[in-house]
């Protein structure tokens, strides 16, 4: 079967670290993957970009069609994406901009690339700017074991659920004072944030309770009680994501003070789980290696 397009550019690019030629040549270049919204499988897109105060901005031009891409709907439903830029792959999550801001950004990649202004002009539909936020690690730390791979998680989702408070309470804010109008939902910055770190919380416990709890109670029987525990604590902060996502379903008109409020009980009852899985396991993982050894390995 003969090569497709989009593949031999994608091959071009990490063959040459990023440069290809053709109608490519010379211009700004990244691939970017998406998780399919609704196969669930990865798929990779070249895509030009423009840099903008530290961001790079994407736009879902599709060449001026009526529909929009379908790397846009991908990230719409998996916010997290992963980049390659050049020699460089990094993770990050996808967040459309809005209004005001959507109409700023987008007059500054039509400033870099005016190609975008005649796709724009070929189409009724509004071509949205996406801003590709680096995912920053915190604190890193060398990954030896399983319990340092498991502190890295929960660090990872102790972060992320601050920064989704500390948006909305920022969003809010900007909406409270005398004679403003009503909310305004709770908008895509807040919505792929928050969903970005549902998904990923959901993807941690389910990986525990098929793989890691079982080989543990197989191997550690006097963990089995507190196994058990971490199990029921899952079930009560995946009621808990139900309902923040529950709120992502229409972010036009979803309830800022109930999502706070659901945001509080998922602070609270996410960190009494991890402080006490923490507690209770990192000892035993502390001597399990990451990533696992093949048998018979040194």
């Amino acid at each position: 079967m003969p090569m497709s397009f989009n593949q031999s550019v994608i091959e071009q690019f990490r063959a040459g670290g990023g440069k290809v030629g053709g109608p490519f040549e010379g211009g700004d270049l990244l691939l970017l993957t998406t998780t399919g919204a609704r196969s669930g499988t990865e798929h990779t897109t070249p895509l030009g970009y423009v840099r903008h105060d530290g961001l790079l901005l994407i736009v879902g031009s599709n060449l001026g069609a009526p529909r929009h891409p379908d790397w846009y709907h991908n990230l719409l439903a998996h916010p997290q994406v992963r980049v390659e830029v050049g020699t460089e792959t990094f993770a990050a999550i996808a967040v459309p901009a809005e209004g005001a801001r959507r109409d700023r950004l987008f007059a500054h990649v039509v400033s870099a690339a005016p190609g975008y202004g005649d796709y724009q002009a070929a189409t009724t539909r509004t071509l949205p700017v996406v801003a590709l936020e680096r995912v920053a690690e915190e604190n890193p730390r060398e990954i030896t074991s399983v319990a340092d791979k498991l502190l890295e998680v929960h660090t990872w989702l102790r972060a992320q659920l601050r920064h989704v408070r500390a948006e909305a309470e920022a969003h809010f804010a900007a909406h409270q004072g005398p004679g403003d109008p009503a909310l305004p939902g709770l908008g895509f910055q807040i919505r792929q944030h928050c969903l970005a770190f549902c998904q990923s919380l959901e993807f941690h416990h389910t990986s525990e309770d098929a793989h890691m709890f079982p080989g543990l109670a197989a191997h550690h029987p006097h963990l089995r009680g507190t196994l058990d525990r971490l199990r029921d604590e899952h079930r009560t902060v995946s009621r808990i994501k139900s309902e923040l996502l529950a709120h992502l379903a229409d972010i036009t008109t979803a309830d800022p003070a109930r999502f706070l409020a659901e945001l509080d009980c998922m602070a609270e009852e996410l960190t009494t789980h991890l402080d006490h899985e923490e507690k209770t396991l990192i000892p035993t993982l502390a001597a399990i290696p990451f990533p696992p050894r093949a048998p018979g390995a040194a």
